[in-house]
């Protein structure tokens, strides 16, 4: 089956790789030139409009990669017009399940199998193996699963329901994310400016081998002390996180306490207003994590 991959960014374009590697025919569409003929220049086919997909008739997977919110939903709403009756279109990004609840419904009144499926393990994860949530129809999702199954890492695919169900779940995840950054920053804030004069680097790095706190992340704290011990020309501003927005809205609207969140949500903010080691900390762990780049 035909894959059209919509926005080849790093995560699309990683994903693409990822796809091709496991046999399956992937067409390359983005809005940049630059990254078109980088495409073509890779052995992808290329359609330089969403028109195009209206010209093929077979039943086919579209997947949108794209930043969340309106030009995702503008995408989707064109796709709309393109698609085939019985055609599945991912949202692989981080949208707003309000918004994938009302794009599937939309898209099905065509025909269209809508997916929302949230996508965790960076670039990185992107290329050799992700973590997929998926939200839609449970017997389409039948179709789907031998991709998602093929690019993800081992055991690293959920079917979480009806949809919207992929990018709530992908939301709460990017909150505790947010949560876990921040008391890493903190700790490590805390370490600098102690009596005590630690070395951050082998500090990270025997904590990743045995501590309790021992983990991914940890292991990505270790790397970004190994290429740049005092993390100076580290950007400190991080915006404000639409996720942890989004969790503690859903938190109060079913009475839950989410403190963590909320603290994670607040502390991001003030980095607008203070230079910190502890926001240093974060966006050195964001760009090991994504692709971020945080340099000033």
């Amino acid at each position: 089956m035909k894959i059209y991959m919509i926005g080849m960014g790093k995560m699309g374009y990683n994903l693409a790789l990822n796809m091709r590697e496991h046999g399956y025919d992937v067409i390359a569409f983005d809005v940049s030139d630059e990254i078109m003929a980088k495409a073509a220049h890779d052995g992808f086919r290329t359609i330089t409009s969403l028109h195009a997909i209206g010209e093929d008739k077979d039943v086919k997977i579209i997947w949108v990669m794209l930043p969340a919110g309106r030009i995702t939903n503008e995408t989707l709403m064109d796709l709309a017009n393109y698609a085939t009756s019985g055609d599945m279109i991912v949202d692989g990004g981080n949208s707003d399940y309000h918004d994938s609840v009302r794009n599937g419904e939309l898209l099905g009144a065509k025909g269209v199998f809508f997916f929302d499926v949230g996508t965790s393990g960076g670039v990185y994860g992107a290329r050799h193996g992700a973590s997929f949530m998926a939200g839609g129809d449970a017997e389409k999702f039948e179709e789907l699963k031998p991709l998602l199954e093929a690019i993800a890492a081992e055991d690293g695919l959920l079917y979480t329901g009806r949809t919207g169900s992929g990018h709530y779940l992908k939301i709460i995840h990017n909150a505790i994310l947010h949560s876990e950054l921040e008391i890493l920053g903190e700790g490590f804030e805390l370490l600098q400016a102690c009596p005590f004069e630690y070395d951050l680097k082998d500090v990270a790095y025997g904590w990743s081998k045995s501590a309790v706190i021992r983990g991914w992340l940890m292991d990505l704290m270790f790397d970004a002390f190994n290429k740049n011990e005092t993390l100076d020309n580290v950007e400190t501003t991080i915006h404000s996180s639409s996720a942890c927005a989004t969790a503690i809205k859903s938190a109060l609207d079913v009475n839950v306490p989410v403190p963590m969140m909320e603290v994670a949500q607040v502390m991001r903010q003030g980095t607008q207003q203070r230079d910190s080691f502890n926001a240093r900390v974060i966006n050195s762990l964001r760009k090991e994590i994504g692709g971020y780049r945080p340099s000033k």
